[in-house]
C-alpha cells in the first residue's frame, strides 16, 4: 500500500489526537485511591508490611504518592509564602533535648533521654509537607537550619510555581481550595501539550527517514501508546519532561545534519543548532544521565561547523543548566542537589523514611541493602520485573535498529544526507544507552520505588523510537515480519495500560512474580 504525504498526515493527526485526548480525560479524572489488596487486614500476622487501612476518610486529592507530591508542596511554598521550605522542626526543643541527654548522670539515662527527643523532635515537626494531602517521604531536612525541602530538583516545581502564580493572580484559584483546577492545569500545560509536541516532532522524524507507510504507522502506534512515557502524564514528574525534552533535541540535530543549504536559509541552521543546545541542556536538568547526550551530541555537531557548535549550542545549553544550577541555590544554598546528598544527615535524620536501620528495611526501595546483587538488579532493570526490554519489547527492534546504525556508521556506508544523518543518531544512541544503563548499574540499585517500570530509562524512548523505524520497515516486507512487530506491540500497548490509572504501581511482571512468591521482597 503506497499513501500520500496528505493521507499519512491524517493518520498521524487521528492517532495524535487519541493519544492526547486520552491522557487529558485521565488527568481530570486522578485521585489517589486507597486498595484493598495493598492494605493489610485486621488479623493479617504480624509480618504483613502492607499498611493499614485508614480509620478516617483521606483528603482527596489529584496526586498520586510521594514522588509528585514532593513537586507540589514545593509549588505551594513558593507562591503561597514565598519560600523553597516546605517545613521545618522545632529548634529550641532539639537543644533542650540534647542538653538533656548530656546532662545525665548516666548512659542509661543518656539513652533514655535522647530516645524521648528523638520523638518530641518528630512531634515537633510542622509545616505544608506534614499536612493530610501533602505528606511526603521525598523531604530532607537541613541540618544546620533543621528546616524541611522537597529531595527534587527545584527547576520544575519553580517553573509551576510560576504558572500557578499566574492562576492564583488571574482567577484567584487557590491550590488548596481549589486543588483541582490548579494541579490539572498545569499537568495540561506540563504534560499534555509538550505530548502534543512530542508525537507532532516524531511524525516528522518518522517521514524523514521512513521508508514504508507500515513501518512508519508501526512507530508512531508504538509512540502513541506503546511507552511507559504513557502513564505518567497524569502525574508531575520529570520523566515525561526530559523525553520532550530530548525528541525536540533529536529532531533538531536531525535538520542539522541533514540540512540542505539549497532549500533552507542559513539563519534556519543557526536556529536548529540553539534549539539543539537548549532542548539538550533542558533534558540534562531533568536527568542528569542525558548529560552524555548533550556531550555526545556536542561532539557531533562540532564535526559539521565547529564555530556554531562551540558558541551557538554551548551557549544555549548554558540557559536551562544555569536556571538548574540557581534555582538549586536558591532553595537550599548550595549547588549541589538535595539528592545527591543520599546516605546523610539531609535524608537520615530522625523519623526519615530513608534512615536506613539494617534488618528494619523492607521492599523493593530496599532490595540492594538485603542482598539483591548487581548482576541481578542489571537482569531485572533490563530483562526482569522491571525490564524495559520485557515490558515494553517493541524496543527489542531498536536493539537490532542501533546496530544497524553503527555498521553504516563505521563503515561510511552513506557520508551525506538522510541515511547519513540517521547512522549519525543512531550510533550516537548506541552510545549513550550503553552510558546511562551503566551508569545505573554502577551509581544505584535501586528500581525507582513503586512505579510502573525502568522510568529511569524512560527518556531515553524517543532514541529508541528513531532506531526502530529501519526495521519496522523491514519488518514489513513480511507477513511473519508484520506479526513478530504486532505481537511486540501489543505486549508494549498492554505494559503501558496495566498501570495506565497510577503511574506508581508495579509492573505487572512483578505483580505476577510476587504472587508467585519469587521475589524476597
Amino acid at each position: 500500500m503506497n499513501t500520500t504525504l496528505d493521507q499519512r498526515r491524517l493518520v498521524y493527526v487521528l492517532l495524535i489526537t487519541v493519544a492526547a485526548t486520552t491522557a487529558a480525560g485521565r488527568i481530570y479524572s486522578a485521585q489517589r485511591l486507597y486498595e484493598p489488596r495493598l492494605t493489610r487486614p485486621e488479623d493479617a500476622p504480624k509480618d504483613d508490611q502492607r499498611g493499614p487501612w485508614p480509620r478516617t476518610r483521606p483528603n482527596p486529592m489529584p496526586t498520586f504518592g510521594d514522588n509528585d507530591r514532593s513537586r507540589w508542596v514545593t509549588v505551594r511554598a513558593l507562591v503561597d509564602d514565598g519560600t523553597y521550605a516546605v517545613g521545618r522542626r522545632d529548634r529550641e526543643l532539639v537543644l533542650v533535648t540534647e542538653l538533656s541527654a548530656v546532662a545525665a548522670p548516666d548512659a542509661l539515662q543518656a539513652a533514655v533521654a535522647a530516645a524521648a527527643g528523638q520523638r518530641l523532635r518528630i512531634q515537633s515537626d510542622q509545616g505544608y509537607v506534614f499536612e493530610d494531602g501533602w505528606r511526603t517521604i521525598d523531604k530532607v531536612c537541613n541540618p544546620a537550619t533543621l528546616e524541611f525541602y522537597s529531595s527534587k530538583p527545584p527547576l520544575l516545581p519553580t517553573l509551576a510555581a510560576g504558572e500557578y502564580w499566574l492562576l492564583k493572580k488571574a482567577f484567584g484559584w487557590s491550590i488548596t481550595d481549589n486543588t483541582w483546577e490548579v494541579v490539572c492545569t498545569i499537568l495540561l500545560t506540563f504534560n499534555v501539550l509538550p505530548l502534543v509536541l512530542y508525537l507532532a516532532l516524531l511524525a516528522s522524524l518518522v517521514e524523514r527517514f521512513g521508508t514504508t507507510d507500515w513501518g512508519k504507522f508501526f512507530v508512531m502506534a508504538a509512540g502513541c501508546f506503546g511507552t511507559l512515557l504513557t502513564p505518567f502524564v497524569v502525574t508531575f514528574n520529570n520523566h515525561t519532561i526530559g523525553a520532550y525534552a530530548a525528541m525536540l533535541t533529536l529532531w533538531a540535530a536531525a535538520r542539522i545534519l541533514d540540512f540542505d543549504p539549497g532549500k533552507e536559509k542559513g539563519w534556519r541552521l543557526n536556529g536548529y543548532y540553539l534549539l539543539a543546545g537548549f532542548a539538550a541542556g533542558f533534558t540534562a536538568c531533568n536527568e542528569l544521565p542525558a548529560a552524555a547526550l548533550m556531550a555526545g551530541l556536542f561532539l557531533l555537531l562540532l564535526m559539521c561547523s565547529p564555530w556554531r557548535a562551540g558558541l551557538l549550542f554551548v551557549a544555549a545549553a548554558l540557559v536551562p543548566v544555569g536556571a538548574w544550577v540557581g534555582t538549586n541555590y536558591l532553595a537550599v544554598g548550595e549547588i549541589v542537589p538535595a539528592y545527591d546528598k543520599f546516605g546523610g544527615p539531609w535524608y537520615e535524620f530522625e523519623g526519615a523514611y530513608w534512615r536506613y536501620i539494617p534488618g528494619t528495611k523492607v521492599g523493593i526501595d530496599w532490595a540492594g541493602r538485603n542482598g539483591e546483587t548487581k548482576p541481578v538488579y542489571f537482569f531485572h532493570l533490563l530483562f526482569g520485573h522491571h525490564g524495559v526490554f520485557a515490558l515494553t519489547p517493541v524496543f527489542l527492534l531498536s536493539l537490532w535498529g542501533m546496530g544497524l546504525g553503527v555498521c553504516r556508521f563505521v563503515r561510511r556506508s552513506s557520508r551525506t544526507g538522510t541515511a547519513a544523518a540517521w547512522s549519525h543518531l543512531a550510533a550516537l544512541t548506541y552510545a549513550v544507552s550503553l552510558i546511562v544503563v551503566g551508569y545505573y548499574i554502577y551509581k544505584t540499585d535501586n528500581y525507582g520505588g513503586w512505579t510502573n517500570g525502568p522510568r529511569w530509562l524512560m527518556w531515553l524512548a524517543p532514541l529508541w523510537l528513531l532506531t526502530l523505524l529501519p526495521v519496522a520497515d523491514s519488518l514489513s516486507a513480511s507477513r511473519w515480519g508484520r506479526t513478530i512487530g504486532v505481537v511486540l506491540l501489543a505486549f508494549s500497548v498492554f505494559s503501558a495500560s496495566y498501570s495506565l490509572w497510577n503511574p506508581w504501581r508495579h509492573p505487572w511482571i512483578y505483580d505476577l512474580m510476587n504472587a508467585r512468591g519469587w521475589l524476597a521482597y
